[in-house]
Parts: C-alpha cells; sequence; structure tokens
C-alpha cells in the first residue's frame, strides 16, 4: 500500500453475518445514512441479509403461487445498499485484494467484468473504497443498469452481445489490461474466491440461522432440504455448501436457461435471465458437491415477472387465486427475472423430489423489478397487453404446471463431466494450469478457502484499528 493511499474498510464477513456485533455507534451511523446518503461509505456497514431490528430479510412464498406441498423460501436483496446482494461479493473481493496489497486507490484502476449486478456492485463498492472503477457489460443488458453504474461514479464500457457473450467480457478486460498494465487491475468475479467466501459464510450462514427461525414459526423442522440457485459467477451457490456441511443429504440444485445449457449438455446460446446463463463453467464454481442441474426458460421468467409486478396480474392473483394481497405486494417489490427463474427451479425440485410440508426449499431473489422497467415494455411491445386471462394462463402455466423436464442429478461422470468443461475456458483461454484444475475435484480445496474466513476478518480488524 503506498504512503498517499488509507484504505477505506466495512465490515468483516462475521459482521455481515451478525451485524449486531458492528460498534453500535457505527451500525446506528450507517443505518441513518442508508436513507439520507446512500452514496456515504458507511453504507458499506449496511451490507448484510439482516435489517436494522436483525431480522433475516426473507418469506414463505404463497402455496397459492407455487402450487407444492413444500414451503419455497426466498431471501430477497433489495435492502441491500445497490439493491441486490452482489454487493456483498464484491466487497469481499475488494477488501481482501486491498489488504493483500494486491490492489491500491492511488495506484491502480479497477476492472470489473459482469454481466449485471456484480458490475453495479463493483460501481458501488469501488468508488465508495476511492478506487477509479471501470465496469464491462453486455451492450443487450437493460439500460436500468447502465444508469446505476454511471450513477454511482464508475465508467462504463459495453461489449457486443447479450448476457451469455462472456467471451467478450473477458477479450475487452485483456485489451485494457494490456494497454495499462502496471495500473489496471482485473476483479473478475468468475474466478476471485471472495465472492466464494462471502455467499459461503453470510449467505449459507444466514440460512442455516433461519432455517432454526422458521421452525419456530412452525415452516419445516429446522433444516433445509434443498437450496436453489442459478449460476451466474457460481458465488450465490456456494452457500449450498455451508447447507451441506450442516445437513449431509441436503441438495443443491444449480439453475440454467434452456436457451443456454452449457452444464446440462454443453450447449450454448443467447438468452434474457440476465446474471445467469453466462455459457462457462465458472472457476468459483464447486460443481462435484451439486446434486442436480435443471434448466428454466426464459421467456417463462419474463411473463412469471410480468404476472407477479403487474396491476393486472395482482388483481387475478388475489381475486381468482386467493393469494393473499401482502404477498402479491412483496413479491412485487423483491421480484426480479432471475429471481422468478430460481422460483420455478425451486417448484420443479419440490416436485423431482418428492418433498412434502416439513422440507423447506430455499432460494434467492437477487434483484428487484426496478432495473427491468425496459425489460417488461418490450414484453408488452411484443405480447400486447397483459389482461385477466393472460394472467390466469401465466400464473397456472409458468407456475402451478411447471415441468419435470430438462434435469440432470449429480451422478460421479456427470460432476466430471461438469468439472472438466472448466479447462477450456482456465486452463486454455484464462492461464490456470491443471494441477490447480485438478485439485478442484476434492473437497478439502474448497475447505480451505472456507477456512481463509477468519484471517481475513482478523486483518480487517487490524486495518480498522481495533
Amino acid at each position: 500500500m503506498s504512503e498517499t493511499s488509507k484504505v477505506v474498510v466495512g465490515p468483516t464477513f462475521e459482521e455481515m453475518l451478525h451485524p449486531w456485533k458492528i460498534d453500535p455507534e457505527v451500525r446506528a451511523e450507517a443505518k441513518r445514512m442508508m436513507e439520507e446518503d446512500p452514496l456515504d461509505p458507511i453504507n458499506l456497514y449496511n451490507i448484510t441479509w439482516r435489517g436494522h431490528e436483525n431480522r433475516i430479510y426473507h418469506y414463505v412464498l404463497p402455496p397459492e403461487l407455487t402450487n407444492v406441498e413444500a414451503p419455497i423460501v426466498v431471501l430477497y436483496s433489495k435492502d441491500f445498499p445497490t439493491g441486490s446482494h452482489k454487493v456483498g461479493a464484491t466487497y469481499s473481493v475488494l477488501i481482501e485484494k486491498e489488504l493483500y496489497g494486491e490492489v491500491d486507490p492511488a495506484v491502480h484502476s479497477l476492472v470489473w467484468p459482469s454481466t449485471g449486478n456484480y458490475g453495479i456492485g463493483g460501481a458501488w463498492v469501488g468508488c465508495r473504497m476511492d478506487f477509479d472503477s471501470v465496469v464491462i457489460l453486455p451492450e443487450e443488458m437493460s439500460t436500468e443498469r447502465f444508469e446505476l453504474v454511471r450513477s454511482y461514479g464508475a465508467r462504463l464500457i459495453l461489449t457486443p452481445g447479450c448476457e451469455s457473450n462472456v467471451k467478450e467480457i473477458y477479450d475487452k478486460t485483456k485489451e485494457l489490461k494490456a494497454q495499462d498494465p502496471e495500473r489496471v487491475r482485473i476483479l473478475n468475479q468468475f474466478e476471485v474466491m471472495g465472492n466464494y467466501r462471502f455467499h459461503y459464510h453470510v449467505t449459507g450462514g444466514t440460512i442455516v440461522e433461519m432455517a432454526e427461525k422458521l421452525q419456530q414459526q412452525g415452516v419445516g423442522r429446522g433444516k433445509v432440504a434443498a437450496y436453489v440457485s442459478a449460476m451466474g459467477s457460481a458465488g450465490t451457490i456456494a452457500a449450498g455448501d455451508r447447507l451441506k456441511q450442516e445437513w449431509p443429504d441436503h441438495k443443491i440444485v444449480g439453475l440454467e436457461p434452456i436457451q443456454c445449457p452449457t452444464l446440462y449438455w454443453n450447449g450454448y446460446g443467447g438468452h434474457d435471465i440476465q446474471g445467469i446463463g453466462d455459457k462457462h463453467v465458472t472457476w468459483i464454481h464447486n460443481v462435484m458437491n451439486m446434486d442436480a442441474i435443471m434448466c428454466i426458460d426464459d421467456i417463462e421468467s419474463k411473463k412469471g415477472l410480468q404476472l407477479l409486478t403487474d396491476e393486472t396480474g395482482w388483481k387475478t392473483m388475489i381475486d381468482r387465486y386467493g393469494v393473499p394481497e401482502e404477498s402479491v405486494h412483496l413479491m412485487a417489490e423483491t421480484f426480479g427475472i432471475s429471481g422468478v427463474c430460481n422460483i420455478l427451479g425451486a417448484i420443479k425440485t419440490a416436485k423431482f423430489y418428492g418433498f412434502g410440508k416439513d422440507d423447506v426449499v430455499v432460494t434467492i431473489l437477487t434483484d428487484a423489478v426496478d432495473r427491468y422497467g425496459s425489460v417488461m415494455q418490450q414484453m408488452t411491445e411484443s405480447y400486447g397487453a397483459m389482461d385477466e386471462v393472460e394472467a390466469a394462463v401465466r400464473l397456472v402455466s409458468v407456475f402451478h404446471n411447471q415441468k419435470l423436464d430438462w434435469i440432470e442429478e449429480g451422478m460421479r461422470r456427470t460432476r466430471n463431466q461438469w468439472h472438466n468443461l472448466k479447462y477450456y475456458t482456465w486452463v486454455e483461454q484464462q492461464g490456470k494450469t491443471i494441477e490447480e484444475l485438478d485439485a478442484q475435484r476434492h473437497q478439502d480445496y474448497w475447505e480451505a478457502q472456507q477456512s481463509r474466513v477468519a484471517e481475513i476478518d482478523q486483518r480487517i480488524h487490524e486495518a480498522r484499528g481495533n
């Protein structure tokens, strides 16, 4: 770290999991500034799955929507500083890099390659921690994403293509690095283990504790039967590793778009479930621990979001299907496209494994509809305005009648196949070694990554002088 730079430090991993461990004065100031100045760096201390009353951001979906017996519980992200939990991953990645002397705000410009919320999180975190930040996004992402990146103070570079055009993002990062190798530092969400550690410790730990709270409320038996997560960077699905350690029979289910089924059958293609399905297997994805891959239709995900966020959909769900009005309005505020994808995957999971009323299925709502207004407008232009008949058709066809197709279980052969796909991106293109790749076949590799949380937390305390 240079003499002129000063480390802007936020919470430890443990404080993000248990925010009541934050200094009370700091936490009170963070609560105040969340409303008064969301761009103040003190808001780093609002990176947590819990509100200021320590309640976990979650709710149980109404069975009138899911049409399955198993309770499906969602953690929602809209109350994180950027409206997405990805801000936690970007903070974890950056603070690690800074504390170990790999980046310095007085010297380096940060490049955040992304297909959406990680880039938005990088813009917010990087600029709050005094770094010059550049976000790379595909040009076909929603305009709301671009506006958020710029509003947080970062520069934006657009690359050709849509959600699944990740190679084009990689190519641009290499170009920027080659132009100024001394100054440019790449914080690649698909590769850096800070992303994995945030979700293993903070997201996974939160879900473990939530299971006990749910049991006290009469939901489930104090455990989680399955955790369902679509993969973009495959950071969020790392929470499943923590859950499987707690409950060895727990199921980790990954999701991909039908339009880009990379793990399912080495497929490729463009799609519009923004934030997932990036046409490769990421370095930080512990595929040897995954129990199934399921594919979800991007059009169904977008039609489902329109149902949940449109007044005609609300009226149909409440009046015709008896969905509680409170639940309808809560869902309207907390769902984005990938959230609907995750719910459809959770429904498929409950049906596939034959889960009953005590088998809790948990998934994540990565962001909310506020960054998809333009996409919803495009849906109306393509399919026409949604009337009550169409709303009823969507509820039944998209949610109630979710089929058990596009499912592949994680047997020994399939897990090895998923793992082997990493070679083409990471060894051939990104400079990883065969030895590193082979090490990832074994759980002790991942356990070593998990165990670094305590060491990093200690460094954060030292940097804060406490």
